[in-house]
């Protein structure tokens, strides 16, 4: 079992109301054990990567309707 960390810039966050409903996207996700947004889009995760995976995370708060701002 390892616990990672790391952030990730995400589109759709431009309110609290948005951080509110992203952290209801995420809620009860297995694996997750921490998740906090800012305004400006970063979105810090700490997951077990044995449960969980850093791509079921991303399509989970892509359903939610926020999504992975491209790397530069």
């Amino acid at each position: 079992m390892a616990t990672l960390r790391e952030t990730i810039q995400v589109d759709g966050i431009r309110c609290e109301r948005c951080v509110m409903r992203l952290a209801k996207t995420l809620e009860g996700h297995d694996g997750l054990e921490f998740a906090n947004a800012t305004l400006m889009g970063d979105v810090t995760l700490v997951y077990d990567d044995a449960q969980t995976s850093r791509a079921a995370l991303v399509d989970r708060m892509a359903r939610g309707g926020f999504r992975e701002r491209p790397a530069f």
